[in-house]
């Protein structure tokens, strides 16, 4: 026996847990900290390369807090035409827009594999 964490609690929100939680910076304007539960690099990359193609974000980043915490912290600061909450969720919702054209166009794709072909 170990005392290594199980598994699923990489991926499995413990009950009453937000997936996501904010935390303006009182220090400098316009910026703050999103907390993503049960997330990794891939999450965090994919978001902060999001936040990169808004012309009004002035710096994202993200880091990994420990190994064993299963978490990421986004960090954002944006000039004062936007705010850090508008520009994640502009980001979270092209995101969302890009993978189910991803998708849709897969999924099409494999349709038309099934096709019988002529030769």
């Amino acid at each position: 026996m170990t005392n290594a964490p199980q598994r699923y609690e990489r991926f499995v929100l413990p009950e009453g847990t937000k997936k996501v939680s904010y935390e303006r910076d009182t220090k400098i304007i316009n910026a703050a900290s999103f907390v993503i539960e049960r997330e990794d690099h891939t999450v965090g990359n994919v978001v902060r390369m999001q936040l990169h193609r808004d012309a009004n974000v002035l710096f994202a980043g993200y880091k990994l807090p420990h190994p064993l915490q299963y978490k990421i912290i986004v960090r954002i600061h944006t000039t004062s035409q936007s705010s850090p909450m508008q520009a994640y969720n502009q980001a979270i919702n092209d995101l969302d827009k890009e993978l189910n054209h991803l998708k849709t166009a897969f999924e099409a794709q494999v349709e038309m594999m099934k096709q019988p072909r002529d030769y």
